[in-house]
């Protein structure tokens, strides 16, 4: 199947794809930081550039987008039905890349959570999720 945009239209829309401070991401740190908890941004010494990081606690949370990183069994995943052999190359490379990060971290003794874009529905499931995952907020 052919794009339906031109080259230009199609650089266009991608080049308005964020990957730092996305809508979900915006909205776990509203939720991680009015539960109480305090946490460092992006921090780019860490593998995989975590999205939240709690160095206190040696956790971090990655916050992704369930097409870009592929949610298994969930419809915002589905492959785009255009230049299907770039998108699953692209898409593949994307997973791998995020399991070399999580177990790197994992062997020097962070703990990882992945929060999915479409967990954002449910959001007292998702404040449950992330209390749990954190432990209790330090009070100050």
């Amino acid at each position: 199947m052919v794009d339906s945009l031109d080259p230009a239209a199609r650089s266009a829309v991608m080049s308005r794809v964020k990957g730092k401070d996305t809508r979900p991401e915006m909205i776990v740190r509203k939720m991680v930081f009015a539960a109480g908890y305090r946490y460092r941004l992006h921090v780019r010494t860490l593998p995989g550039s975590p999205d939240l990081v709690f160095p206190s606690r040696k956790k971090v949370i990655f916050v992704h987008g369930c097409f870009w990183h592929r949610h298994e069994n969930c419809s915002l995943a589905r492959m785009p039905k255009s230049r299907v052999e770039f998108w699953s190359e692209k898409l593949n490379g994307n997973r791998a890349r995020d399991e070399r990060a999580f177990k790197a971290l994992a062997e020097a003794g962070w703990q990882v959570l992945v929060v999915w874009e479409c967990e954002l529905r449910e959001r007292e499931k998702l404040e449950e999720k992330l209390r749990s995952f954190l432990g209790p907020a330090s009070r100050r």
